[in-house]
């Protein structure tokens, strides 16, 4: 399609779709900024309407109003940052990156708007008693975006603190693409994507091939070429800290914290330093279970005398140890996992506690031919949103799994309630020329934790955009993902899902036990690296200002490398584990939102397991607990304070020792 006046431009245009689903087809990449830049100039118009009404600020006139603007550029930034990530290109990258900049001076012009504050500010002081909790709770976090954002700073360190942000938007932007270039150009070297490293390494006899690929796995980023990330990541830091200093924060870490249910450092660091230790010693008991095949190996002449155990061996060695122990063989499992059936698997789930139903949609919008989409309804037929998937990878695709929305449910000016349109992508095991995809064990958890996600945004009842379905604390959002996983292989839901793409047997007893028997294996070796990165995270946000500028002096490589060496360590992590992410790679920290919030899985994860326990206490299928926790979580997003809400729900706080003994490392 050639470039669109504004007047055509699918963005400034209503959305006559099914389910107002984006029309993808109509949109082309000369529509992009055009449409950003109108969405900048309508948001700032409705700004400067809310600031010239001279009656006395109310929620009413000012908050209300504010939470309805920006209505062109939620249409674009939707559908922007999502292709983006799902089916980039070096024109894909630059506009996102020119919209990013665009965005980003526009949210700081807000976010450091005297004015605009100070009417904020007015309603924040007053009497809150006439507000719902979930207005108080809108309320709250527009006044502290304020304050975390240097309202309060003098217009020479706002004006410095408006380059920061611009240029860690641009920083973070070519990191990521970066990242998608060196995954690249491992499949090209290797013949595999990323995504499908752990399954080779599992499988691969060739001792030598494995080796190579770890080292190359391992320093994507840290090639010395041009999509090196090493200086981006501590310009990325130095900027951060530069910011916290600004803001009153010893370090970015802190000032990260002040906003998370962790609140400080050194809980998180506490946190961490328990389970790291306990993942250690299990994963050490691991190394000398895999050592001991291995000498037979060494026996056998199949390896040289004197070998032992290394980070590239670790998958293919687990595999015999779980063979051996369990019996387990993913070449059984397998066959039961096909994609589809295990996307039923999830929607028979849903149905069953929560009582939704699923059905597909033909002849809607996609944004790739790979894409499916459904319309997800409540018990009484009502609709709740749509759902789509995007399961296998491609170049364009950036590596990982993740739920994002087109569409966030919020209710419109009129008081109608606008649904949402979530979408769940992957990079998961894809058909072959003989096979249809055929899921691990690994990819049907994941598809279960995202479709928990993509739960959290389909099931909200709010009123405001700013606190409805995922919009909650960063380490509280994953409760919900981790939490769907534990339902992946219950026997009951199995017999749903699990069925041979052949013949349609179900999976047999006898192989259900082998994967509950075998569902601890290895948890040392995952908890240790998980830990591990959620260590690296921290320990990198937790650098002063001046502790980063003598690290950026001399040979960065040499000093990004020590750091990290000597972080692990402090760790006592072992020398066959290497963190789950290095830091040239670490994509959720210097490019999504988890900067010193890697630990939020861990930290989610208590309260999933906590929860769950609850549920098998008072029988997993109790309607009147899933009930409950529809209600108090699912529907309620971040209109409560998350620990109110698992009080709300549980009626204690939540049992660190709950994910130690889901994990086998008491």
């Amino acid at each position: 399609m050639t470039a669109c006046t504004q007047t055509k431009n699918p963005f400034l245009q209503e959305w006559d779709t099914p389910y107002g689903i984006p029309p993808f087809e109509k949109i082309s990449l000369e529509d992009y900024i055009p449409a950003v830049k109108a969405g900048i100039e309508q948001q700032e118009k409705e700004l400067e309407a809310i600031l010239n009404n001279p009656e006395a600020p109310s929620f009413k006139n000012t908050i209300d109003v504010y939470e309805q603007s920006g209505e062109i550029l939620d249409k674009v930034t939707g559908v922007l940052y999502n292709l983006q990530e799902t089916d980039g290109g070096d024109e894909m990258e630059k506009i996102a990156e020119e919209a990013t900049e665009l965005l980003t001076k526009h949210e700081n012009a807000i976010s450091m708007n005297k004015k605009f504050f100070g009417r904020v500010k007015s309603i924040y002081e007053a009497d809150q008693s006439a507000l719902t909790r979930e207005q108080q709770m809108v309320l709250k976090n527009l006044y502290k975006s304020f304050t975390r954002n240097g309202v309060d700073l003098d217009d020479a360190s706002q004006e410095r603190l408006k380059e920061i942000n611009v240029k860690i938007a641009g920083l973070q932007q070519k990191f990521g693409t970066n990242l998608l270039a060196e995954n690249n150009a491992f499949k090209d070297k290797f013949g595999i994507p990323v995504s499908s490293y752990t399954d080779e390494m599992t499988t691969c006899e060739d001792r030598t091939r494995r080796e190579e690929m770890f080292k190359a796995y391992s320093s994507r980023g840290n090639n010395g070429n041009e999509y090196d990330n090493k200086a981006l990541a501590l310009e990325i830091l130095k900027l951060r800290a530069e910011k916290a200093d600004m803001l009153g924060f010893e370090t970015f870490a802190a000032y990260e914290l002040d906003d998370q249910m962790a609140k400080e450092p050194a809980a998180v660091d506490k946190f961490l330093s328990e389970i790291q230790t306990a993942a250690n010693a299990k994963a050490k008991e691991e190394v000398a279970d895999m050592q001991k095949i291995m000498d037979e190996d060494v026996a056998a002449g199949k390896l040289p005398k004197g070998s032992r155990i290394q980070p590239w061996d670790w998958f293919f060695y687990a595999e015999k140890v779980r063979a051996r122990k369990y019996a387990l063989d993913e070449n059984q499992t397998k066959p039961y996992f096909q994609m589809e059936n295990v996307r039923h698997g999830i929607f028979a789930a849903a149905h069953k506690i929560y009582g939704i139903n699923v059905e597909p949609l033909e002849d809607v919008p996609v944004y790739n031919p790979a894409v499916e989409t459904f319309k997800v309804t409540d018990s009484d037929g009502s609709l709740l949103g749509i759902f789509m998937t995007d399961y296998f990878p491609r170049p364009t695709k950036r590596g990982g799994a993740w739920m994002n929305a087109f569409r966030e449910q919020y209710q419109d000016k009129d008081g109608k309630d606008v649904r949402p349109i979530i979408v769940n992508v992957g990079n998961m095991a894809s058909p072959t020329g003989t096979e249809p995809a055929l899921f691990s064990i690994d990819n049907v958890e994941t598809v279960f934790h995202e479709f928990g996600h993509a739960l959290h945004g389909l099931l909200s009842k709010c009123a405001y955009k700013s606190v409805s379905g995922t919009s909650v604390k960063r380490d509280f959002v994953e409760t919900f993902s981790q939490f769907n996983e534990n339902w992946a292989f219950q026997p009951e839901i199995l017999a749903e899902y699990a069925k041979h793409y052949k013949t349609g047997e179900v999976i047999p007893d006898s192989l259900v036990a082998k994967i509950t028997n075998a569902r601890k294996f290895n948890q040392g070796f995952m908890t240790a690296e998980l830990c591990a990165a959620s260590i690296l995270d921290m320990k990198w946000h937790e650098l002063t200002s001046e502790d980063l500028k003598k690290m950026s002096e001399g040979d960065q490589a040499s000093n990004v490398a020590a750091f990290e060496e000597k972080v692990c360590k402090e760790m006592g992590l072992p020398d066959e584990i290497i963190p789950r992410y290095r830091t040239t790679y670490f994509n959720h920290i210097f490019n999504s939102g988890y900067c010193a919030g890697y630990y939020s899985y861990l930290w989610s994860e208590v309260l999933d397991k906590d929860a769950f326990e609850f549920f098998e206490q008072n029988g997993i299928y109790n309607p009147a607990i899933a009930s409950k926790f529809r209600r108090t979580f699912l529907e309620r997003g971040g209109s409560e304070e998350p620990m109110v809400l698992y009080m709300m729900f549980r009626g204690a706080q939540p049992d660190p020792g709950a994910l130690l003994r889901a994990r086998g490392l008491e």
